[in-house]
């Protein structure tokens, strides 16, 4: 483990990389970039062969400038010091400060890297690595840089320390909304490393983001709590919002009735198993509902006389 202090003295624990995966990194870089250039020369020699002995030879040397020196320039200074090899073994080249590095770094490493891989085959870039207690070549001797493993382990993860408990709470009518992700990100950071600053650096670090975040809020920080306190209470708040905020989008209905029900037909109890109409207590049966008399029936009529058929009955 490397411990490197940036400007704002800020110690950042890094892992330089060994000759192991670092040389399987260049191998993958190579690998990738003369199968290019071997592409590229057969392109070119198509292309040229109608041109003399001359032209062939200076597009042969600028192809193998462009491809297996410039190219590599390019992508470590596009992508912040992560090639394809690197990127594959979770290696990146960062500054000696931490930092991401720039042209002039990539330039610098990729113009000694012909002498150190091209034309000696990496000979002297091992014994370089070797001999250096960080793992570095001599490119990045002058260049000012460092090899370092980005895949950190799980178990080295640093979390946020808790207010004290006499402030859980109160902040909770804060506005949040207009502060910033970068400056949420800068909180955090300094809250996860600030048990390994100098006292006076650390409180002068807590003040500064205390004063940036209540100029965000709208609020001054209370000058009762220290300015460390209030960052850490203030990011429990807004953690307890995201929490709060997820939960109430994954709730369930409000409403006890099951999907699909409706109250009963007025003068009629409820179902069994349904619950009770809303504003009655429950088990009671609601009155049933006064119906209009009904009219009245009609005596049954006389019986007609019956028609004579002929027939007599005995005596």
């Amino acid at each position: 483990m490397s411990e490197l202090v940036t400007g704002e003295a800020v110690a950042l624990e890094l892992r330089p990389a060994r000759l192991p995966s670092r040389a399987l990194a260049v191998l993958l870089d190579l690998i990738v970039a003369f199968t290019v250039y071997i592409a590229v020369s057969i392109g070119l020699a198509a292309a040229t062969a109608s041109l003399d002995d001359a032209a062939q030879i200076a597009l042969a040397i600028a192809a193998f400038l462009l491809v297996l020196v410039g190219a590599p320039i390019a992508v470590e200074t596009l992508s912040h010091g992560r090639s394809l090899g690197k990127m594959a073994c979770g290696l990146r080249v960062v500054r000696d400060d931490g930092g991401p590095i720039r042209f002039r770094h990539a330039l610098v490493r990729g113009a000694l890297g012909v002498v150190e891989i091209l034309a000696t085959f990496g000979v002297v870039a091992c014994i370089a690595s070797l001999v250096s207690a960080r793992g570095r070549r001599l490119g990045d001797v002058f260049a000012g840089t460092l090899v370092v493993r980005e895949r950190v382990p799980v178990g080295q993860t640093r979390f946020v320390p808790p207010p004290p408990p006499w402030l859980a709470g109160r902040f909770a009518g804060l506005d949040l909304s207009a502060v910033p992700d970068g400056l949420w990100l800068a909180v955090r950071q300094y809250l996860t490393r600030m048990q390994q600053l100098d006292p006076q650096v650390s409180w002068t670090m807590a003040a500064q983001l205390a004063g940036d975040l209540a100029s965000r809020t709208g609020t001054p920080a209370p000058p009762d709590i220290p300015p460390a306190a209030y960052l850490a209470a203030v990011v429990q708040e807004r953690q307890a919002r995201e929490v709060r905020r997820a939960f109430a989008d994954h709730a369930p209905p409000s409403s006890g009735a099951p999907a699909g029900y409706a109250p009963p037909a007025p003068g009629r109890p409820p179902a069994p198993g349904m619950p009770p109409v809303s504003g009655m207590p429950p088990g009671a049966v609601p009155a049933p509902v006064p119906q209009p008399p009904a009219a009245p029936v009609a005596p049954p009529a006389a019986a007609a006389e019956r028609p004579a058929t002929g027939f007599v009955p005995p005596a």
